[in-house]
């Protein structure tokens, strides 16, 4: 490609963008994961549309993994710490005793309905055993459900990645005749590197959060391009003394996520840009890849091992990893429809292709058909499925947008508040939020009008604060308007009596 190409290159490629981000649009409005427009749009312009040829499995396995490092940190960014905490030990479970539960299952029904090989079955059953994060994340928002579900169904999606590529890479080498030492040992190593990735992954991401709040950048964008940095270290670190890259990502960015760092809400719709930006790239190329021609043949068995996958595998690996921690059969049998496949299902299809495993063409077709139409089943009926089991909840009214920021070189901090619709803090006066001593708020921002506020003034729906805080007290003063933004100015005496 040449300069002169670069002017034609950029005009397909913004319209492709523009179409993909109308998409989102629509596909919220139907409910279906926008995976499935980005898709289609790759079909579409793939070798029996436009006529754009693309058959490079590495390539496409290559920026996969990319994409996939920035959709996880994206997920980790964006994920509340109270929300997983009391599901991180369930989930940790599921996306690793469930994870080995699903493939045994997928290929038994591999092997005994369509005649696959066990080889071939359990590398088949690998591939689509993993939960997509981005389909997860994009999807579950949109649900009233449970905390506890929720951060159940977000953890095991940012958790299984790693495992689940493990496997897949064993299997593939195991069927290509390439040494192998047992499955023990695999089971030690998948283990060894899951331990390396979670310790550099924490490290990295406690270390970095802790640097950021204490270094005053001379501008707000550097902040989230710093945190993309981390992130990136922390995969690259993982992967460059064996350990799991996805995990390290993913521990990184949650850690950050919850360190409410200097100007967090930029750091988090950096993240969230770069998610989307990653999932429209990722499917419109895994789209090219697939051949339309060849499809047609994969849906008997795409339909076959995906309803086995569905009604078999996924609530048996629930079954075996939830239990023990007390979740309810109702609760199970959502876990085991919320199981939402994506792109990391089709992006590890392309491992074996990508080292001419024979078959792995056909490997491939069968889980892009499987997710296609079991994204079209599973995504849109998912508040119908929460309903009828009694599981959807009231969402949250804390509804308050925070972002902070250091104050140059002192030891004090900017905050900055905005109040949502359904906030409590819309008629509490400012006297009555009961700041810590070295807490106040300055300036009040209303209807695009700025003025400094007295102790009786009240706040309003679509009011941006700026508060003022010593670094020290910049947490509880945070933590204080969350409080009352979410039960009222009462908050302190109806939680634990008067605020101090």
């Amino acid at each position: 490609m040449s300069v002169d190409d670069l002017g034609g290159v950029l005009l397909v490629a913004s319209a492709v963008l523009l179409i993909a981000i109308a998409a989102v649009r629509l596909s919220l409005g139907v409910g279906l994961p926008s995976l499935l427009v980005y898709l289609a749009i790759g079909l579409t312009i793939g070798e029996s549309g436009f006529g754009v040829a693309f058959e490079d499995a590495q390539l496409a396995g290559v920026i996969g993994y990319g994409a996939l490092v920035l959709i996880l940190a994206e997920g980790g960014l964006t994920t509340r710490w109270s929300t997983i905490r009391a599901s991180v030990a369930p989930a940790g479970v599921l996306a690793t005793l469930g994870t080995v539960v699903s493939i045994v299952a997928t290929a038994a029904a591999a092997h005994l309905l369509f005649g696959f090989a066990w080889q071939t079955a359990l590398l088949l059953g690998a591939v689509v055993s993993s939960t997509d994060a981005a389909a997860v994340f994009s999807v579950l928002r949109t649900v009233p459900l449970p905390s506890r579900l929720v951060g159940m169904l977000e953890a095991e999606s940012g958790f299984n990645d790693a495992p689940v590529v493990i496997a897949v890479v064993a299997l593939t080498s195991r069927s290509l005749g390439e040494p192998f030492h047992g499955w023990w040992m695999l089971v030690g190593e998948a283990v060894i590197e899951l331990v390396i990735g979670a310790a550099i992954g924490l490290l990295i991401g406690r270390v970095g959060a802790e640097g950021l709040r204490r270094v005053a950048l001379p501008a707000s964008g550097l902040y989230p391009i710093a945190v993309l940095g981390l992130v990136t270290l922390a995969y690259g670190a993982a992967v460059s003394l064996h350990g799991s890259g996805f995990l390290a990502v993913y521990l990184a960015a949650l850690v950050q996520g919850n360190m409410r760092l200097p100007h967090r809400a930029a750091v988090r719709g950096f993240a969230e840009g770069l998610g989307w930006v990653s999932q429209i790239g990722l499917f419109v190329l895994l789209g090219l890849l697939a051949s339309p021609a060849r499809l047609p043949l994969a849906i008997l068995p795409a339909i076959g091992l995906g309803l086995a996958l569905l009604f078999l595998a996924r609530p048996l690996s629930v079954l075996a990893s939830v239990s023990w921690f007390g979740v309810s059969l109702r609760e199970q049998a959502f876990l085991s429809w919320a199981g939402l496949r994506g792109a990391v299902p089709i992006v590890l299809a392309t491992v074996p292709w990508s080292r001419g495993l024979p078959g792995s063409i056909e490997l491939f077709d069968t889980v892009f058909v499987l997710v296609v139409v079991f994204t079209l089943v599973q995504g849109p009926a998912l508040p119908w499925v929460a309903r009828r089991l009694g599981l959807t909840a009231e969402l949250e009214t804390t509804d308050l947008d925070v972002e902070s920021s250091p104050l140059g070189t002192l030891d004090a901090d900017v905050i900055q508040i905005r109040v949502g619709p359904t906030s409590r803090l819309h008629g509490v006066e400012v006297f009555e939020l009961r700041l810590p001593a070295r807490a106040n708020v300055t300036l009040v921002i209303r209807d695009g009008e700025p003025f400094v506020p007295g102790p009786t003034t009240s706040l309003r729906h679509g009011d941006d604060l700026i508060v003022v805080s010593a670094a020290s007290v910049r947490a509880a003063a945070v933590q204080r308007l969350l409080d009352v933004s979410r039960d009222g100015k009462l908050a302190g005496w109806l939680r634990r009596g008067p605020a101090r």
